[in-house]
């Protein structure tokens, strides 16, 4: 199959996604917002050395692209490119502190439920089209939901909470095209970064003395945060971004396992029937997605 290489990259980005947990856990030590501000850190020197030495041609080519567009695009680029990153750097503060606070269980129902809430709030926000089918896969995703409520409130919070930030930047971004997608990433790190600056000028932040700690944090940097991002980007060069998309599954599939098998987290009756529903709901909302990227595999 030509386009195989590019279906096995995405495949090999949310894989490695999936086991973001084994880098996080044993740096549960160090708070939430310490390991963030050295996760921006130590991306944000990567993501910018990749940029002067690989792609300078194509970040000015956008910025003298910016220039010329007219005022009324620059304020929605710009508005759009600071609202997905704060969006994108709270995202990345609630997942950490869910996997070393409270649970890799919840951080995994986080984006187990994430594509699901993003349709919905796409078809409130972007106007798109759902079809029946996929209504009633949103209504027992909801359903699901209610039950892992009733078996957790407060996780199920922390999860939603999560999941709901993702999904606002991912419809955020839908509609900010002014920019070459790599460098909006560029930008929003540097934006996640800035933001950041004045908490860490108020209240410090700690230097872990554990030169492992350095070397987790350089490990997320590159193989969970640059790099299966780059994939990604990637594998939309020769695959339809809904095939890329439900590959997105793969992620809390892993961590979940990785939760009941490797961390030992206790799952109980009514957790496993809310995760049985919305693993029912995706595979109801994406049936045809799924049934033709089978089809072209098989080819």
């Amino acid at each position: 199959m030509q386009n195989l290489k590019y279906y096995l990259i995405a495949l090999l980005a949310f894989m490695l996604w999936g086991f973001f947990s084994l880098a996080l856990k044993p740096i549960a030590y160090v708070p939430a917002f310490d390991i963030l501000f050295y996760r921006i850190s130590f991306s944000g020197v990567l993501i910018i050395l990749f940029t002067l030495f690989f792609r300078r041609k194509i970040f000015l080519n956008d910025f003298s692209n910016f220039n010329r567009l007219p005022v009324k695009e620059k304020k929605q680029a710009l508005t759009l490119t600071l609202t997905g990153g704060v969006l994108l750097g709270f995202n990345w503060f609630l997942f950490i502190y869910v996997v070393n606070q409270i649970s890799v269980q919840s951080a995994s129902f986080a984006y187990l439920i994430c594509p699901i809430i993003t349709t919905f709030l796409a078809h409130f926000i972007l106007k798109e089209r759902l079809q029946k089918i996929q209504w009633f896969s949103v209504g027992i995703s909801l359903l699901g939901c209610v039950i892992c409520f009733l078996s957790n409130a407060n996780n199920l919070v922390f999860s939603i909470i999560v999941a709901l930030t993702y999904s606002l930047y991912l419809i955020s971004q839908r509609r900010n095209i002014y920019f070459d997608k790599f460098n909006n990433l560029v930008i929003q790190i540097m934006i996640i970064l800035i933001c950041s600056i004045p908490y860490y000028l108020i209240n410090g932040f700690s230097v872990p003395e554990k030169p492992s700690f350095y070397v987790y944090i350089l490990i997320i940097s590159v193989f969970f945060t640059l790099l299966p991002l780059y994939m990604n980007l990637y594998a939309l060069k020769g695959a339809p971004a809904s095939n890329v998309g439900v590959m997105l599954y793969i992620n809390p599939l892993i961590a979940f396992t990785l939760a009941i098998f490797y961390y030992k987290e206790h799952i109980n009756t009514l957790q496993f029937v809310s995760y049985f529903l919305i693993l029912l709901s995706v595979f109801i909302f994406n049936y045809q997605i799924i049934s033709n990227l089978t089809k072209k595999l098989i080819k």
